[in-house]
């Protein structure tokens, strides 16, 4: 049955363009620069493009991490943060100059949404109730308002603010999802230059990501064309598959002709393991989903079930299906993961948000003012704790704000940043602003119930990148550690053996202190990661170790880190090589 949508012309007001662009432009450029690399996903990603940007053909078609392959993905997001160091090193910092390029793919992944949407909402099959003496809104004009709405939603998704910030190769395969969804609606109005948007998308998902991944959006797309007939194009197949076969084979051929057993040993691994990294899924992999992926999905979520069950008569139509044909087969892998990570969960929210906006036309005014209230209380609040943290770093009152500082980061010495002010002071105005407007006029438009939620979402990132971003970037750099591990180093050192060091602390140590690490094992150096209880390093023959430093990072008690000296080391050979990428 499908809905009934009484919608006057009034309720369709576009949000303008500029402040759309305005939007997006800030909630994608805060947090990008001015920061370390970051523990985790953000420094391991960054390490390899730094590793690429500097090495030679062999670093950038097999991607690694100071010499360790890293296997995990494809080399896309890695060649486009490397390429933005390349071009940038001169004038700009390595790590702010590689995090341009997930600026860019998250503009892109944006406008990508939004035309996704217009698209679907000019379709006869969604248009609202036809008044008998006219007032219902244009097709075109119904369009740019779910435009404006799924856009809005995107930006509202919890989840996307932290992970969309990352220097990571998800921001690729984000992109390329977007780009796929586009190219199935594409192909309704304009077959051809949809199947060429959704190959070039399936190819750069290879890229960018792993062939288990590609199967399975690819068994949605078949699931797709059999269930909608409005879907069924044979440039999909002529023109579409081609296109995404010819990316998906293109890294792999080159890297096999050019390196022979280097290249299949890596692409073996990249193969199996997008395999092994999904199996019957643990007990405690499907909770932390269950946990987790509601948070990191709203409110995307609830509002794309309430489209699915609100259009309950037209759920073979593409506005319903196209999106889920994505969504479906990326869930499946989600709950398939075998071991914990919200990695993949930031790929549902493109096709979620294109579908959640067909919500908007079908929400009750009670459902509204629940968004809506909801939304208002809960950002204002957590916008209002930001706010006196910060003043507690600043000042020391509130008093318990800032004994419980003390104790999170110890060590942290605050700074009074005037820019960061101001773009604080700003963001929280234009909050309040908005507020008052939602409240005071009670606009008749129908992105009104997911306007405050995306505002303040854009609300939290700022404050949290303006007034806490000193005490964030503290606690989660490893830069100074790395800068006293340099300091006891011997100048005259061959090579480090790293023992359980994970892929951001490799990043780190080696950016920020200019180490030279070495997986041979027949180094003079050691560095190992420990816990609190351990033992010294299991001697080797004729190898006898001395403990020259030990440490960890001030707001991190599990990490301990200790460095070893050969004491019979053999002569050095020649001075090292510097890395060629400027740093600071």
């Amino acid at each position: 049955m499908r809905p009934v949508v009484r919608l006057t012309a009034s309720a369709t007001r576009a949000l303008p363009r500029w402040l759309l662009l305005t939007i997006c432009i800030v909630y994608a450029a805060f947090g990008l620069f001015g920061r370390d690399p970051w523990k985790n996903e953000d420094a391991a990603g960054f390490g390899v493009m730094w590793t690429m940007a500097g090495g030679d053909v062999r670093d950038w078609l097999l991607p690694n991490l100071v010499g360790k392959y890293v296997t995990d993905t494809g080399p896309l997001g890695y060649w486009l943060g490397a390429g933005c160091i390349r071009l940038l090193a001169p004038w700009v910092d390595a790590a702010d100059a590689s995090r341009l390029s997930t600026g860019i793919l998250f503009c892109v992944t944006c406008a990508l949404v939004w035309y996704t949407a217009y698209l679907l909402g000019r379709r006869a099959e969604v248009q609202p109730f036809k008044y008998a003496f006219g007032g219902e809104p244009a097709p075109r004009d119904y369009g740019r308002v779910l435009g404006d709405g799924a856009l809005l939603i995107l930006l509202a998704s919890f989840g996307l603010a932290e992970r969309g910030h990352e220097t990571t190769p998800q921001l690729g395969q984000l992109m390329s999802i977007a780009l796929i969804v586009y190219g199935l609606v594409r192909t309704l109005d304009k077959p051809l230059q949809g199947a060429v948007c959704w190959g070039l998308g399936l190819g750069l998902v290879a890229l960018s990501g792993n062939p288990l991944l590609v199967a399975a959006l690819f068994a949605g797309t078949l699931v797709l064309l059999a269930l909608v007939p409005e879907a069924r194009s044979i440039w999909l197949l002529i023109v579409g598959m081609p296109i995404a076969a010819a990316l998906s084979v293109a890294w792999p051929f080159a890297v096999l002709k050019l390196y022979g057993d280097d290249a299949r040993w890596f692409i073996q691994q990249w193969v199996n393991g997008s395999i092994n990294r999904f199996s019957a899924p643990p007990g405690h992999v499907v909770r932390y989903a269950f946990k987790n992926l509601p948070l990191f999905t709203w409110p995307a979520w609830p509002l794309a079930v309430w489209a699915w069950l609100s259009w309950g008569g037209l759920r073979r139509k593409p506005h319903i299906a196209v999106p889920l044909s994505v969504v479906a087969p990326v869930l499946v892998l989600v709950v398939l993961q075998s071991h914990q990570t919200n990695r993949l969960y930031m790929l549902l929210l493109p096709p979620l948000a294109v579908l959640a906006t067909f919500a908007l036309p079908t929400l009750k005014r009670g459902a509204i003012n629940a968004i809506d209230w909801f939304a208002l209380l809960s950002f204002t609040i957590l916008g209002t704790f930001v706010w006196l943290v910060w003043l507690a770093s600043q000042t020391g009152f509130p008093a318990p704000l800032a004994r419980n500082l003390a104790r999170l980061v110890p060590g942290f010495v605050p700074h009074f940043d005037v820019l960061s002010f101001v773009c604080a002071i700003g963001v929280t105005a234009c909050w309040l602003a908005l507020a008052r407007w939602r409240l005071a006029r009670h606009p008749n438009v129908l992105w009104r119930s997911v306007v405050l939620s995306s505002a303040g979402t854009t609300l939290m990132w700022v404050l949290l990148m303006t007034l806490w971003l000193p005490i964030v970037n503290y606690s989660r750099t490893y830069r100074d550690v790395a800068m006293q591990i340099a300091e006891h180093l011997p100048d005259d050192y061959r090579c480090i053996s790293p023992v359980r060091l994970g892929d951001a602390q490799l990043a780190s140590f080696a950016y920020f202190g200019d180490m030279q690490f070495s997986f041979s094992g027949d180094c003079d150096v050691l560095l190992r990661q420990d816990a609190q209880d351990f033992i010294a390093p299991s001697p080797m023959p004729s190898y006898v170790w001395k403990l020259v430093w030990e440490g960890r990072r001030a707001a991190d008690r599990d990490e301990r880190f200790r460095l070893y000296v050969r004491v019979d080391r053999p002569t050095p050979p020649a001075p090292r090589r510097k890395h060629p990428i400027h740093r600071r």
